[in-house]
């Protein structure tokens, strides 16, 4: 029971200290791609906090972002954190669809109030807007 719980610890520490160097590099890298990389995840966190206390939001798409940013939060993973580039990248298409889903069911402005980081990354993440019914 003992080295079970020294290895939870460790995998604990190695995926708060990844986190640390993603907002680390989000705040420090100049400019660019690999700054909205760096920046992607800490922003869907803070855009799960945000989106989750809405009134405007409706159930369904918070119930969608709260999983979301369960999945983002839980060290279980379909690709181990510690492989590097690709080892986020179920965290990124998990979120990436939650947050597709939330974009039919709440207005583009709510999205965007929510967002923190570079609204041009969000918008082409949700894609084009939806044509209004006639």
């Amino acid at each position: 029971m003992r080295d079970w719980l020294i290895g939870l610890a460790v995998a604990t520490t190695c995926l708060v200290a990844s986190w640390a160097l993603l907002v680390l590099l989000a705040r420090r890298l100049p400019p660019g791609i690999l700054r909205d990389l760096a920046a992607f995840v800490p922003d869907c966190l803070t855009a799960v906090r945000r989106l989750r206390a809405d009134p405007r939001v409706p159930r369904r798409a918070k119930v969608a972002v709260l999983l979301a940013g369960l999945w983002l939060a839980s060290p279980i993973d379909l690709i181990p954190e510690f492989l590097p580039v690709i080892g986020p990248l179920d965290d990124i298409v998990v979120v990436a669809l939650a947050l597709r889903y939330a974009g039919r069911q709440v207005p583009r402005e709510v999205l965007l109030a929510a967002w923190p980081g570079e609204p041009r990354l969000l918008l082409r993440l949700l894609g084009p807007a939806a044509a209004p019914p006639v």
